[in-house]
């Protein structure tokens, strides 16, 4: 299972688990599929933010394999 600090781990039209800002203190991890990857640069230490297909936007947790 991949963690999502590495942009090359993540493709438009994977299904991912993000956080949103609001879920940041509890942790609660939202899935959805990836519309669009924000974070221009190549690692993150908290996770790549990415926009999902339904317009949430958080940065990924995990990656569904």
């Amino acid at each position: 299972m991949l963690d999502g600090r590495k942009r090359s781990d993540i493709q438009v039209g994977q299904t991912v688990q993000i956080v949103l800002k609001q879920d940041q203190r509890s942790g609660k991890l939202t899935s959805g599929i990836v519309e669009k990857i924000l974070t221009p640069s190549a690692n993150h230490p908290h996770g790549i933010k990415v926009r999902l297909r339904d317009g949430q936007v958080g940065r990924v947790k995990q990656i569904e394999a």
